[in-house]
């Protein structure tokens, strides 16, 4: 797009569009990254494909609320966003007694821990701790995966609607027969007390979650532990999914909670 295009570009944003802007404001925010700090205004029109004009107004709202930056080679992140990263961390950290029975779990068997929960049709990982191993299974904090899937999901489901597991049968690759084997699934979990997963979500991983429960006894997250499926021999499981379940109990005990988490 050039600089002729711009003001069409400005009479369309004009019709519709305090939304566009908002959400061309957080494209270019989105470019930023532990990789890219710092963006220039030629990476900004090249990703976007927006006018300049149009750019540099976005980018001196973006530097006049705070949230941009200005910086010798660009544009970095302004004290805005650390403002509101701060917030966002303080509520939505789990608590630093979860964080400890979750290292010491994953120092003590070898592999990564994490804790879901349940979000519509998707699985939120908030908290992870990391296998000390070198070959191990990465999940950030924030990354989203679906619920027809994995062993985590199979705990979170226990108490799912029918409406919502057609939903996420319809939505896996196996579409809608796929319902009889998520009600299963939960069944299964449910009776067990855990439940495990092999390639299901990520080829060659295997998964063992546990439920971490409210005081009454509802689902309110998984913990799990993950790693690759050749550290996951059958007479393993049995050994994690109980240390799990002690874990779980523990952090439960300690009255987790968090805003993802059901009834928030």
């Amino acid at each position: 797009m050039d600089e002729r295009d711009a003001p069409a570009e400005a009479g369309r944003e004009q019709q519709g569009t305090g939304v566009r802007s908002v959400r061309r404001a957080l494209d270019i925010l989105g470019l930023l990254s532990e990789d890219r700090p710092v963006i220039t205004l030629r990476e900004i029109t090249d990703a976007t494909g927006l006018a300049k004009t149009t750019v540099l107004r976005l980018v001196q709202t973006l530097e006049e609320s705070g949230l941009l930056w200005s910086h010798p080679s660009g544009y970095t992140a302004g004290p805005g966003l650390w403002r509101w990263a701060y917030l966002a961390r303080s509520q939505w950290e789990v608590p630093r007694e979860t964080r400890k029975v979750m290292r010491d779990l994953a120092d003590r068997l070898g592999e990564t821990v994490n804790l879901f929960v349940a979000r519509d049709v998707n699985r939120v990982c908030v908290a992870h701790e990391e296998s000390p191993h070198p070959l191990r299974h990465v999940v950030d904090v924030g990354d989203e995966q679906p619920l027809w899937a994995g062993a985590s999901s199979k705990i979170l489901l226990r108490d799912a609607s029918d409406p919502l597991l057609r939903r996420l049968a319809a939505a896996s690759p196996r579409g809608e027969a796929h319902v009889e084997r998520l009600r299963a699934w939960a069944q299964e979990a449910a009776q067990r007390g855990y439940a495990v997963s092999s390639s299901e979500w990520d080829e060659g991983l295997t998964a063992v979650a546990v439920p971490v429960t409210s005081r009454s006894g509802t689902v309110i997250a998984s913990l799990s532990l993950s790693g690759p499926s050749q550290r996951f021999p059958y007479e393993a499981v049995e050994r994690f999914a109980t240390d799990l379940t002690e874990a779980a109990a523990l952090i439960s005990s300690q009255g987790f909670s968090h805003p993802l988490g059901p009834g928030r």
